[in-house]
């Protein structure tokens, strides 16, 4: 039986072959060319040479400084002449030193009031004034409560440490409420120096941490609050349930802001009491200034300087470290 099945002939087939071509061809001619994409290095370039400057002064001012800290503390050096080789001793002294030892417990203490009173204190004031909700004294108590943070803090020393002398505005105000017999040189007494300091401290910081917490509430979802109410909550257990829960990311930074504030506080101590009376508001920041600059030895101060880094790291890190494991 013969193959009647009809076969294109060659030209058929290269006629067909050319259609086909010409139909692609229309069809992705509408279509815009693909960008050509730029060279991985040259975006790597222009990122490092925007960040050079900022790299260069933070390795000038910061690690330079700080590798030539650690150096320091292994000799025993005046500044000027010929150091020499001690080792560790200079931390042998750091943590053998009772006023050294002092110092670092002076600084747990200032903790009390540089973190514990002005988070407490900005906690319960942003509530409040949130839920007040009244514009004009919302923003009026914000500035009032801000404006301390912006003064610097030796000058806020030095006003306080007027107001805090036997004829200040501490010791008449007391007067004038009958509470006379409670007034004295604050900043001059054993007992009273360290927790005056403090205050100052709180003073300064607790607008800080009203103003960012009243930011964070206003981030919470309010649909939480009004099922919590559906449900009888009260104001506290708003407070305890949502509202702190809702605000741990701003309460972990206001919490290592204040810590390290307190740990490396300098300016308040250094303009109201220099340490005194006696050692009695002794901190870190004026110990490595009084070895550094008057006793002239450089490296016991560089030792306690690094000391106290990495005591902060030491209390900060963990801080950090709970506040992304409550997150996740």
């Amino acid at each position: 039986m013969g193959d009647d099945t009809i076969r294109p002939t060659p030209s058929a087939r290269r006629a067909a072959r050319d259609l086909a071509r010409g139909a692609a061809s229309s069809s992705t001619a509408g279509r815009p060319a693909p960008r050509k994409r730029g060279a991985p290095g040259r975006a790597g370039t222009i990122g490092w040479l925007l960040v050079a400057p900022a790299l260069f002064f933070y390795a000038a001012f910061v690690l330079w400084p700080l590798i030539q800290g650690v150096q320091f503390s292994f000799y025993d050096w005046n500044g000027i002449g010929a150091s020499t080789w001690v080792g560790f001793a200079n931390y042998l002294t750091v943590f053998t030193d009772p006023d050294l030892l002092g110092a670092i417990r002076n600084a747990f203490v200032l903790i009390a009031f540089f973190t514990v009173i002005p988070v407490i204190a900005g906690l319960v004031l942003a509530t409040l004034i949130r839920s007040i909700r009244a514009g004009f004294f919302s923003s009026f108590s914000q500035t009032v409560l801000f404006l301390p943070q912006i003064i610097p803090l030796a000058a806020a020393g030095i006003a306080w440490s007027w107001m805090y002398a036997q004829t200040g505005a501490v010791n008449q105000i007391l007067g004038w409420v009958g509470l006379g017999g409670l007034a004295r040189p604050w900043l001059g007494d054993y007992q009273t120096a360290l927790p005056a300091v403090g205050l100052i401290g709180s003073w300064t910081l607790t607008g800080l941490c009203t103003v960012l917490l009243l930011t964070g509430i206003g981030k919470i979802d309010t649909s939480l609050y009004e099922a919590a109410r559906l449900d009888g909550a009260g104001w506290w257990r708003e407070f305890f349930t949502i509202t702190i829960p809702g605000l741990r990311q701003e309460l972990a930074v206001l919490i290592t802001i204040t810590i390290i504030a307190a740990l490396s506080s300098f300016d308040i101590i250094y303009t109201t009491t220099l340490g005194g009376p006696g050692r009695a508001t002794l901190v870190p920041g004026i110990s490595i200034y009084r070895i550094g600059f008057t006793q002239s030895e450089v490296g016991l101060a560089s030792a306690f300087g690094i000391v106290l880094m990495i005591l902060v790291l030491v209390v900060v890190l963990p801080i950090q470290r709970l506040s992304k494991v409550g997150d996740k």
